[in-house]
């Protein structure tokens, strides 16, 4: 291969620097405005340096506003949707992937067209399932535990496609030879596949982590107690019919953004990890 010359090597890092600056702008700008005195997003002329740097904004949302209960309610959902998911999604494409049964094709092609319908169109009909149940049955679903079982049935679809599509990669001789070494059916799938499957497990883990982390609209219906509210719907109530907060919510922005980055930082080697890393014996 031929050596490129340094004047092709610099433009190359001079397109990448300004990438990364255009880019990180609006994250900066975010984090000006979060500083920065009052609610004001911009002022008249914008400045790369703020004239006055304050942590009110954060005070204000760390000790006047339950945004520590709002982000533990956030928690609790993204986990909880995030190991449903995994479990309910990783057996079903399993089971679409390596066995064939009767209306096998029918049921991708009906998962398929549901992926196709946004998930707004469900909002009054999931609604009105989740009161007749709380209000017909001992069960009550109208918190965060109904959030989750929205949540994950909403994000099963695509989930169940991703990992189904992962597991048609794998070789089966893989699992017949666990199987000849004397590994059962569910041994094989434990100890052969999942760690074979680990990069699809990671996209799809923070695909449905970040469905139960973001999701705004169904939460805002479902959630009626402020002590139950999540980060999208207490940010949301920041606002009343004067004024708009600008500086609250920069600074709810950017600690929202902490936690999904600690997640995709852990995840981050398994994303990029191979088929079949670790698959061939020495």
């Amino acid at each position: 291969m031929r050596k490129q010359s340094p004047l092709v090597t610099a433009l190359l890092y001079a397109i990448l620097v300004v990438t990364v600056l255009i880019v990180l702008f609006p994250v900066y700008f975010i984090f000006q405005a979060s500083i920065s005195p009052g609610q004001t997003l911009y002022s008249t002329e914008l400045k790369l340096l703020p004239e006055q740097v304050t942590l009110e904004n954060y005070r204000y949302m760390l000790f006047e506003k339950p945004f520590p209960t709002w982000m533990r309610n956030s928690l609790f959902v993204a986990l909880l949707t995030t190991v449903a998911t995994l479990f309910v999604a990783t057996s079903a494409a399993y089971a679409f992937s390596r066995f064939r049964f009767m209306g096998r094709n029918v049921w991708l092609m009906v998962f398929l067209a549901l992926q196709a319908f946004p998930a707004v169109l469900t909002l009054v009909p999931t609604y009105q399932i989740l009161v007749g149940i709380s209000q017909n049955t001992p069960i009550k679903l109208l918190n965060l535990f109904g959030l989750v079982l929205v949540y994950s049935a909403g994000t099963l679809v695509f989930c169940t496609w991703n990992m189904k599509g992962y597991f048609d990669t794998i070789p089966y001789d893989l699992e017949e030879a666990a199987l000849i070494d004397g590994c059962s059916p569910t041994g094989a799938f434990l100890r052969v596949v999942l760690p074979l499957a680990t990069p699809g497990l990671a996209i799809t883990a923070l695909f449905a982590f970040l469905a139960g982390w973001n999701e705004f609209p169904m939460a805002n219906i479902i959630l009626q107690k402020e002590s139950l509210y999540t980060l999208p719907v207490g940010l949301y109530g920041l606002q009343d019919n004067y004024r708009v907060p600008w500086g609250y919510f920069a600074a709810g922005a950017l600690m929202v953004a902490v936690p999904v980055m600690i997640v995709f930082f852990i995840m981050q080697r398994y994303l990029v990890g191979g088929l079949t890393l670790g698959g061939v014996k020495g």
